[in-house]
């Protein structure tokens, strides 16, 4: 692939915009969102960076010390004296032991979700961390009150297990979220430490971050490439694999374009910096991976917003129980305020914010290593419902590198003379077919004469116009032939026959008179036509949108085999005709890599850009597939099925399995067969959700090898 990697330096600016609005997985937490840049903390008016490994080593801290006092805590409890038969003798009284034990873990561990639940209750939206605070507060406040002010068993060790689990449930959320975080950022450590940058005519080795914007450097044979930048003198080959996937190394001479921490091979380079530190290709890629993997799935936004009623719902469905057992069975205090304990206890599903942020976080790492970066998770939860894919043309399904074929000149003009006006009138554009036509010109070394352009118009959609000298020249397609009434029938028939062949048309008029045409080929991916067929395999249409004539238009779709062909479509017109799509009821895949494509990639369901397209492109898109590889969209759709299951799974667990336990919990049974949960087996079942949750998202791994294009 000759095109490296380079377009995500104006996405920077963007993605630190949405960075703002943007909240990570865990609204939950106070010292976790600090961490990861919630977007609660920005409602504050405050911003955090984000250091995962010092979280996850906090969390990580938190736990052990947790842990080492809930295991005291229990060997003087009742689930060692009576299951495990061990009895130890407590230096004072066993009650006030336990609270001296259990103090310290409660205040340590438990400030993790205090300061989330104080959070989260100052901006009145309750969420689990509020619901874990009441639940750790009630058992420990219950069993303080049992040793201090009235006579009944302590449930230290309810409180304590609740906490030690919860915190390790959180614990391996955090590494595995680090550990696929770094699995991205080790691209990062793939640049050299130092560079070798010219300084007055002297070659000097500096540290890598002292290397600015327009430094010329020199890259010796097995040196890696320090910054982005491009090539000004010397020919090498340089592996591009770590962004490209592709194992093939890239020729590299003046002019082409180089990416920091790939792998300079077997020739001398002298490059120029182009973009250095955060903006090069590879920050950007670890950025929008960062971002994806702190951005909320609908499934995740629907469950915080039901953790809200649940907090309430939980407390309520608590007081209710004391209310029913001591006003309404007239049970001992004791025993009412136990079963209300059990009950906050056991509804208290911590699982389900974990339930869908531990899935979002390997899939985009999976994604990203299959060089399918997803932006947010939105995107790769919509991914699943797609059963339309609209695909430009130029640059998309082909090469996105045309080159002139024919010129078919009037009798009054000879193809030199053609092509000669032509290079002059592309000079001032930008499109892919203007720069073959002047790139035809340089390679036979015909002189353009574009001093002599003035007034040059480009008509998006159609072609150019301006005037040479005193010549007014018009270069287009078929249509604005007709528009400006200029009669190319003398060229008709032979340029049908080459348009039969997939050719595409831009006609040459002088001085409102037929002058020629020339015809320029794009040649098809290698892989677009398998890209079509794997789509429709999976149940979905596939539509072709381009600005190109009718006949090559078809004869493209014909070779790729897309039934849906639309022709002559303007750059305005593309987001209309995907409008179109979403009103008959599709959901709506769009994939461009051009400016004209952007408002088509916005108006889409999912926006999908392709890695060497424009950066306008790469920053209106939801996914962008680094790889140019058109076969990656099912890749994604099939990641996002995957993940989108699995997510599922996690929230069937995180809510099934509590609440199966409030009944029991509440005492429902115990009148008739004498079955009662104690609260420090509540803590237990609750526990067991949360680990269950985080070892069932950790599974999803084990299905990467489902993403195969076999």
């Amino acid at each position: 692939m000759e095109k490296t990697k380079k377009k995500f330096s104006h996405v920077h600016n963007k993605i630190d915009e949405r960075a703002g609005q943007v909240g990570h997985f865990h609204e939950s937490h106070d010292e976790y969102n600090k961490a990861t840049g919630n977007n609660q903390e920005d409602m504050a008016g405050v911003s955090h960076e984000h250091h995962g490994p010092e979280m996850t080593g906090k969390i990580r801290n938190l736990f052990i010390i947790t842990l080492f006092f809930t295991t005291w805590v229990l060997l003087y409890s009742p689930i060692a004296t009576e299951l495990l038969n061990i009895r130890l003798r407590a230096p004072v009284d066993n009650n006030l032991w336990q609270f001296l034990l259990a103090t310290p873990a409660v205040l340590i561990g438990g400030s993790f979700f205090y300061k989330g639940a104080w959070r989260a209750l100052r901006f009145r939206s309750p969420d689990m961390s509020v619901l874990i605070s009441t639940a750790v507060l009630a058992s420990y406040l219950y069993s303080v009150g049992a040793t201090f002010i009235y006579a009944g068993e302590v449930y230290f060790e309810a409180s304590l297990m609740l906490l030690t689990f919860v915190l390790l449930g959180h614990w391996m959320e955090a590494i595995t979220r680090s550990k696929t975080t770094k699995a991205v950022k080790a691209l990062l450590d793939l640049t050299p430490p130092t560079a070798r940058i010219k300084v007055e005519e002297e070659w000097r080795e500096v540290k890598l971050e002292e290397v600015q914007v327009g430094d010329i450097l020199m890259v010796k044979p097995g040196e890696k490439i320090p910054v982005d930048g491009e090539v000004i003198d010397g020919f090498s080959s340089v592996d591009e694999s770590m962004i490209t996937g592709e194992s093939v190394p890239v020729e590299k001479k003046h002019g082409d374009e180089l990416t920091g921490g790939t792998m300079n091979q077997n020739g001398q380079l002298i490059m120029k910096a182009t973009k250095v530190g955060s903006d090069t290709a590879l920050a950007q890629i670890v950025k929008l991976v960062e971002n994806a993997q702190k951005s909320k799935a609908e499934a995740q936004r629907v469950a915080d917003k039901f953790a809200q009623y649940l907090v309430i719902g939980v407390i309520t469905l608590g007081i209710l129980t004391f209310v029913a057992w001591y006003y309404l069975l007239d049970a001992p205090v004791v025993f009412a305020l136990s079963a209300a304990v059990a009950v906050v206890v056991i509804a208290c599903p911590d699982a389900l914010g974990l339930a869908t942020p531990i899935a979002i976080v390997l899939a985009t790492g999976m994604g990203a290593r299959r060089g399918i970066l997803i932006k947010n998770a939105q995107a790769l939860e919509r991914m699943s419902k797609i059963n339309m894919v609209v695909v430009d043309k130029t640059g998309t399904l082909t090469k996105g590198e045309p080159e002139v074929q024919e010129m078919i000149v009037t009798p009054e003009w000879t193809e030199e003379k053609l092509l000669q006006v032509a290079s002059a009138i592309e000079q001032g554009s930008e499109h892919v077919l203007a720069k073959a036509i002047v790139k035809k010109a340089e390679v036979q070394k015909i002189e353009s004469n574009e001093n002599h352009i003035r007034d040059f118009n480009i008509i998006p959609g159609h072609g150019a116009e301006g005037w040479l000298k005193e010549s007014h020249v018009i270069i287009g397609n078929r249509k604005l032939m007709e528009e400006k009434n200029i009669d190319i029938t003398p060229l008709l028939r032979e340029v049908t026959e080459l348009q039969e062949k997939g050719r595409t048309v831009m006609y040459l008029a002088v001085d409102q008179k037929l002058a020629g045409a020339i015809t320029v080929a794009d040649e098809v991916k290698p892989t677009s036509a398998e890209a079509v067929r794997m789509l429709k395999n999976q149940g979905i249409d596939v539509a072709m949108l381009t600005g190109d004539n009718q006949q090559t238009a078809i004869a493209i779709g014909k070779k790729l085999g897309i039934d849906l062909v639309y022709s002559e479509v303007l750059p305005q017109q593309k987001a209309e005709y995907i409008k179109k799509f979403k009103e008959d009821g599709k959901f709506v895949a769009m994939v461009g890599d051009g400016v004209n494509d952007a408002p088509a990639l916005t108006q889409a369901d999912i926006g999908l850009a392709v890695g060497a397209g424009t950066d306008v492109a790469i920053e209106s898109a939801d996914i962008v597939l680094v790889k140019d590889d058109l076969r990656d969209i099912v890749t994604a759709v099939k990641l996002s099925k995957i993940t989108l299951g699995k997510i599922r799974q996690n929230l069937f667990w995180a809510v099934a399995y509590n609440f199966a336990a409030v009944p029991v919990a509440a005492g429902i049974f115990y009148p008739t067969f004498g079955i009662m949960l104690r609260p420090e087996i509540a803590a237990l079942a609750m526990s067991g959700s949360t680990i269950t949750v985080v070892l069932s998202s950790l599974l999803l791994r084990r299905k990467e090898n489902r993403l195969s294009l076999a």
